[in-house]
């Protein structure tokens, strides 16, 4: 089972919510997540973000990959640094 963690998209249309869930690669966007980790809010005025780094310290270590999505919006590529590879 290869793991992910992604966005969700929550919300109604033209508010863009997303939940940062951790899931299986080959499911859906919004399919049934193994774990919710935090959402993410970006609206015109400013960003909103509440994320367990608990959880996600231990999704990764667990052997998670994280999409360059998330790495990019939430984390300034500091994984995909690590990783070796770009986003």
């Amino acid at each position: 089972m290869s793991l992910v963690i992604r966005f969700a998209k929550i919300g109604r249309k033209g508010e863009r919510k997303y939940r940062l869930v951790v899931r299986e690669k080959r499911s859906r966007r919004d399919g049934e997540p193994v774990d919710i980790l935090g959402y993410y809010e970006k609206t015109s005025t400013d960003t909103k973000k509440e994320i367990d780094q608990k959880k996600v310290d231990y999704w990764i270590s667990k052997g998670a990959k994280m999409t360059p999505a998330v790495d990019s919006k939430l984390y300034n590529n500091k994984y995909s640094k690590l990783n070796g590879t770009t986003a």
